[in-house]
């Protein structure tokens, strides 16, 4: 790091939030600082204090929180106590931000070269004859092709990874010399993410400037930091290197940390029971096609799935690997009876189940249920976990009165939740929690197979590694199957016995999972394991 004055220098910083009268500290006694040029990540957890410690930088703390020691110089420039107007000096000139979701940071109802020209104007204090040059100029320098029709689309018109690029392209509207990034790639796939990161890795070196990334990835931390800050609880709890810190790290949290990462770990899924029989779910030469909206008069259609084929056998986990529009969901979806296939046959446990309608299929409900990718969104705010976890029982008819609080006791017991929780509502659960719950929603009417859609994507690491555990537990105590639907390998590698890998719509790879992850025979398989985040550090140790 240069001997110069640092960008960034954070001096004993606390921040607090005022609560029902009391003060509760969320960032306490941390102290670094970021040199021109330099990446810094910040890794922590949920609650570890990092998006607080990015918003005092950026002067944007709410307005129940305030700095109630030490100093934060930006560029030489104490903030810690300034006025409004001094900050919102600071953004966009001095210092740009990278939001966590562009679905919500950008508004839907402009097209995106509006919205970066308002950030050209606000950078420049006033409207000016080149900024639609300047915004197709921005719209290039991110990576984005055809720059002129992405400036007159809106933002459901891109996919996720165009529409980080154009946040991108809003925080170097200003010219910053920083840029926070927040979760900059937390939503997407593996290899958009490598781009997204390279492209950030390539403006950096090429303008100069600091990157700080906020993260719980500590891959993301391993492959693009100088340096790597990690926090817990709101404390600064070591820094350093990251070969330092991920290769020899001195605290315990952070070994905890590292051991939980699946792209860190070696843990690999216990032998199955040997795949014998009937499978007990099988697509046979599976196909869907979509219709789509006709355009300037033609009919056009979307291939959803080509000739897919698999099979799960009772006590295996199967992985269906790829990109988003890989076909992961559609083929879900066909397995759950929700969509029927064009083309193809669909078989559980030996029953052709092809076009079974609604009430055909609800008998097959009882032997495989689903859990669902967000936590939040599974449950329903309004129900106790009680009534959430009975649910269906009380669907099928199956239990009731004592029987269901019986049912609700072990079911809880099960997935290593106190009895306690049953009377309380999902709100008052963490996301880890909350996804303890769903799995014992699905475990109540003792199928014999989960099909699980990125069941951990919205966890912090260590408690992925909790939940694939206890994933792991129920496959070894109740021989149920598993259908594990997920973009990321490094987790994939972890639980799986069978991976299958698909690329729009067509099956490029299957097997078992230690031939796919060691001996991959298809280019993309190749491509999707080069971008698994921490694979640099991995590679260089």
């Amino acid at each position: 790091m240069s001997d110069r004055q640092p960008l960034i220098d954070v001096r004993s910083l606390a921040v607090a939030y005022r609560s029902a009268g009391q003060l509760s500290h969320a960032v306490v006694d941390v102290s670094f600082s970021i040199g021109e040029g330099e990446t810094l990540a910040i890794v922590g957890e949920s609650g570890s204090g990092k998006t607080t410690l990015a918003n005092a930088i950026l002067g944007l703390l709410p307005d129940n929180a305030r700095v109630t020691s030490g100093q934060l110089l930006v560029a030489g420039q104490d903030i810690s106590h300034a006025s409004e107007r001094s900050k919102r000096q600071l953004r966009g000139s001095t210092i740009g931000l990278v939001p966590q979701d562009p679905m919500v940071s950008l508004n839907p109802t402009l097209r995106i070269g509006r919205q970066i020209a308002e950030a050209l104007v606000l950078a420049h204090g006033r409207r000016y004859p080149g900024a639609d040059a300047d915004v197709v100029e921005l719209l290039q320098q991110v990576g984005l092709d055809n720059p002129v029709l992405r400036a007159r689309q809106y933002p459901h018109e891109l996919s996720g990874g165009m529409r980080q690029r154009v946040l991108i392209a809003i925080a170097l509207a200003g010219n910053p010399r920083l840029i926070i990034a927040d979760e900059p790639t937390s939503a997407l796939d593996v290899t958009v993410q490598r781009r997204i990161l390279d492209h950030l890795e390539r403006l950096v070196r090429e303008r100069g400037i600091s990157l700080l990334i906020i993260t719980h990835d500590l891959g993301v931390a391993a492959d693009r930091a100088d340096r790597v800050l990690v926090m817990k609880s709101g404390r600064l709890i070591e820094q350093g290197p990251p070969q330092e810190i991920l290769l020899a790290p001195s605290q315990d949290y952070t070994r905890t940390l590292i051991a939980a990462a699946p792209a860190f770990g070696n843990r690999r899924p216990p032998p199955p029971p040997p795949a014998s029989g009937t499978p007990l779910l099988a697509l046979e030469g599976v196909g869907k096609h979509y219709r789509l909206p006709a355009v300037k008069g033609q009919d056009s259609s979307f291939q959803a799935l080509r000739d897919v084929s698999l099979a799960v056998h009772p006590g295996q986990t199967l992985a269906i690997v790829g990109e988003s529009g890989s076909g992961k969901s559609t083929a879900l979806r066909i397995a759950l009876g929700l969509e029927q296939p064009d083309q193809g046959r669909v078989r559980f446990d030996g029953e052709d189940v092809t076009g079974h309608g609604w009430r055909q299929f609800r008998p097959l409900r009882q032997r495989m249920q689903l859990v669902q990718q967000n936590p939040f969104a599974a449950l329903d705010p309004r129900f106790s976990i009680f009534d959430s976890i009975v649910e269906p029982l009380v669907s099928f008819g199956l239990a009731k009165g004592r029987e269901l609080e019986q049912a609700a006791r072990r079911l809880i017991d099960l997935v290593h939740l106190p009895q306690a929780y049953l009377d309380r509502l999902p709100r008052e659960l963490s996301g880890g929690q909350r996804q303890r719950v769903a799995i014992a929603r699905a475990l109540a009417l003792q199928p014999d197979l989960l099909l699980l859609d990125e069941p951990v994507s919205a966890l912090d690491v260590s408690v992925q590694a909790q939940i694939l555990d206890l994933l792991g537990e129920l496959q070894r105590q109740l021989g149920v199957a598993y259908v594990l639907v997920s973009h990321d390998l490094a987790v994939v590698a972890s639980v799986a016995h069978q991976v299958l890998v698909l690329n729009k719509g067509q099956v490029v790879e299957q097997g078992p999972a230690s031939q796919v992850f060691e001996h991959p025979a298809s280019p993309y398989t190749r491509e999707l394991l080069d971008a698994i985040p921490g694979s640099r550090l991995a590679q260089a140790s």
